[in-house]
């Protein structure tokens, strides 16, 4: 499959109810699914190089696979919330129950896998820690891409200062530049694939020009954090974490200003004592385009017969 299908489901929510979408590549009815969930300004399509390695894997394997990445409200083709206040953890956490039932209806999920990137990874890191959870399967195997319990402050604060104020741009191009320049440490990228990832990210305006693909109201409640507030939210992360049964890889960027060395050598050492796997000349957040970020995922997630029996 080349390209995938964009599917929707209805969240409750206070206001009557929104839609969130997804993107699904694969198989339909394979019972084993992949998750694959973006990062807070980005959408579902972040995936598509990591989709297309999936499956060309588990077809080698000959493994049906479905994959699904979501594009969390207020982002890509999911509804904007009326209250911008419900743009927080617990909306994204019962949003994705709700996808997961409709995939569980559309066909029993037997594995299930999830690989979230930094605000994913931590919806990611809910479900699989939260206990008492209507998953219709266990996650089975957790991929958390430069996100853990302990956030830096510093990473935050700089996220804050562009998050919700991209404006307009006059062209595709204008557009892609600017997220690269806020986007420094996504990582080397060539253009060609910049563009790929750039272009998701925008949707046109009536009048001409581009905007950016999500609601800017979702930079108000992140605007409520205080470091304080942070801090103590760290405890309650960390208990989530340690109650993680999933097999566990965490993905750093080595010059990651969000997911600090010392954090993930800790993710390693308690909870699910997670692998850790570093890539060299990236911040925050690997995009798993490159080679390498892609490798590391797919022998995670989908490890050779003779790799699955020596684990």
């Amino acid at each position: 499959m080349t390209a995938p299908t964009l599917h929707h489901v209805t969240c409750p929510d206070a206001a009557g109810g929104h839609r969130m979408a997804w993107w699904q590549w694969g198989d339909a009815r394979a019972p084993h699914l992949v998750v694959c969930a973006h990062g807070l300004s980005r959408q579902g399509r972040d995936f598509d190089v990591l989709a297309r390695a999936l499956l060309a894997r588990a077809a080698g394997q000959g493994r049906p696979l479905r994959v699904a990445c979501p594009d969390v409200a207020g982002r890509g083709e999911s509804d904007w919330l009326p209250d911008p206040m419900g743009y927080q953890f617990p909306t994204y956490a019962a949003d994705m129950l709700a996808m997961l039932g409709a995939l569980h209806r559309q066909a029993a999920i037997g594995p299930l896998d999830w690989v979230g990137t930094s605000m994913g990874g931590l919806i990611g890191l809910t479900l699989a820690g939260a206990p008492g959870l209507p998953l219709p399967a266990p996650i089975r195997r957790l991929v958390l891409n430069d996100v853990g319990p302990a956030i830096e402050w510093a990473a935050l604060a700089r996220i804050g200062q562009y998050l919700g104020k991209a404006g307009t741009f006059a062209t595709v191009e204008e557009a892609a530049a600017a997220l690269r320049a806020v986007s420094q440490g996504f990582g080397p990228h060539t253009d060609a694939e910049w563009m790929a990832l750039s272009r998701p990210m925008l949707r046109a305006l009536p009048e001409g020009g581009w905007r950016l693909h999500y609601d800017p109201a979702i930079a108000v409640p992140y605007a409520t954090m205080t470091r304080e507030a942070t801090a103590q939210g760290e405890a309650a992360l960390w208990q989530l974490y340690d109650q993680v049964r999933a097999e566990t890889l965490v993905l750093r960027g080595a010059d990651s200003d969000l997911l600090s060395a010392a954090t993930a050598a800790a993710m390693g050492e308690r909870g699910p004592r997670a692998a850790v796997v570093e890539f060299a000349g990236v911040g925050h957040a690997p995009t798993l385009v490159a080679a390498d970020q892609v490798r590391a995922v797919l022998d995670f997630l989908l490890p050779s017969e003779r790799g699955a029996a020596l684990s």
